[in-house]
This record gives C-alpha cells, structure tokens and sequence, in this order.
C-alpha cells in the first residue's frame, strides 16, 4: 500500500526493504569483492568529491535521470562508510541515521517543539543559535577547509548571517562592491605589489559572492552555468569555422567574434 501522503513512490516498507537490501549488497561486496574489499576511509574520500561533482553537474543539466543515478551513487558511499565504521567499532549506519534524526529534530524547534517562525531565514538563525548551544566554539567551525574559495566564502557569509552579522540593505551591499572595485583600480594604477592586488582582488570576489547572496543567487552555480555557456559558444567557433575550412590559430579575433555572435543568435 503506498503512503497516504503521496500519490507518488514506493511504500514506506518499500523503501525500507530497497535499502536493506543496499545493507546486504554492501556486506556482500566487502567480503567478496577485491575492490571493495582493500577500500578505506581515506581512499573513498576522493570518489566521494568526486561523485558529488557529478552530482551537481546532474542538477545544472535539469537531467532527472541523471540525478537519481549520482544519488544512488553517492547513498553507496554512506553505506560504505557506515561499513568500514562498523568493522573498526566506532559506528554503524544506525548510528549514523539515529545521530542525524536527533540533530534534525533538536534544530527544528518549531516543529518538534513550541517554537513560533514566521520565515525560512529566522529558521536559519535559530538554526546557528542552536548549534553554539551545542558546545561549537565558532558559527565558522562548520566550514568545511576544504570546501573550493568561492563556495566557501558563499558559506562564510550565510553562516554569519545566522547571528546577526549582515548588511541591512542591499544597496549598501553593492556600494561595497564598487568600493572593493576603486581600491583594486588605484593598486594596479599605482603599481602595488601581486601580494596586495591579490588582497584587493580578493576582497573585491568576497563582496561580489556577498552581493549573489543578497540578491538570491548562488554565484558559484552562476559561474558554473557561465562556463557552460562559454564552452557551448566556443566549441560552435571550432566547428562552424572548420566547416568553413578555416582555422582558430590563422583566424583573427574579429572573424572569431563574427561566429561568436552567431553562437549567441542561436541561443
């Protein structure tokens, strides 16, 4: 019978039957694969960024299919992990699962408790007050180091925000940014040294991210779509010039321009 609240997917049994049945593969592959079976810790960690990625590009593409593949994927590596942590006696997937309800129900206040919220953003506020009430020493502590720099700033900003320290309006967000902009110019005109042009690049990049966030944007999902598009228009250069029997290296940047335009009309 599936769930009353859904007039879509497999019943809750189901569901717990399909990923039993994930809990039996994985015990299977760990005592008979040879692959699977020298896998660690450390040497997961770098599948797993690496099908997180893949994950991601699934989402940019709006390829459902795609999706529900890499989030198989990725369950796979959690399964894992949960694995190899039972075999050192340090934790299992219930562990696991029973660690991240009690999180999700004691941050969630004002549905497992008598919290009142009027919006998602106070959510997220009470959100980081829980959490240093948890014992963190740092609203940053939960950025990740390794996490890439413009993501990382995206999450500074928002962790932040969390207990109050923001900007009250978005204009003065963007006049931040065009002050970044003016101490980056007088650098490069005076002849600052790489080290300083960086530190104002730099702070010129945070301000920008700042600004994405203000204004309900992922910057680097945005950057990521403009890659995307920069390589769709370029490799029509290739194409659509070789068909003309020309060359990149032999063609000036005005003709690369002129089948440029025609990459954008086509769009």
């Amino acid at each position: 019978m599936k769930n009353s609240d859904s007039s879509f997917g497999a019943s809750r049994q189901e569901k717990l039957e399909a990923f039993g049945r994930l809990l039996d593969i994985m015990d299977d592959l760990r005592t008979g694969c040879p692959w699977d079976k020298k896998q660690t810790l450390e040497s997961l960690r770098h599948l797993t960024i690496e099908e997180v990625y893949e994950l991601s590009d699934a989402i940019l593409d709006e390829d459902l299919k795609g999706i529900r593949e890499e989030l198989g994927d990725l369950l796979m590596h959690m399964v894992f992990y949960a694995k190899i942590g039972s075999e050192k006696k340090a934790f299992d997937i219930k562990d696991v699962l029973d660690q991240i309800s009690e999180k999700l129900v004691y941050r969630h206040p004002h549905i497992y408790g008598e919290v009142k919220v009027s919006d998602a953003d106070e959510v997220a506020e009470n959100w980081e007050k829980l959490k240093l009430k948890e014992g963190k020493k740092s609203v940053l502590s939960g950025v990740p180091k390794s996490l890439p720099p413009l993501l990382k700033a995206y999450r500074i900003q928002d962790k932040v925000k969390g207990v109050g320290f923001e900007w009250r309006h978005v204009d003065q967000v963007w006049d931040k940014v065009i002050e970044e902009m003016e101490e980056l110019k007088v650098e490069i005109k005076d002849g600052g040294s790489k080290q300083k042009v960086e530190e104002e690049f730099g702070d010129l990049m945070f301000a920008l991210v700042n600004y994405a966030r203000y204004i309900g944007i992922n910057p680097d999902d945005a950057l990521e779509r403009t890659n995307i598009k920069f390589i769709k228009r370029f490799q029509f250069i290739e194409t659509e010039s070789a068909k003309d029997g020309k060359s990149l290296i032999y063609m000036s940047l005005d003709e690369m321009d002129g089948y440029w335009n025609k990459a954008k009309e086509k769009e």
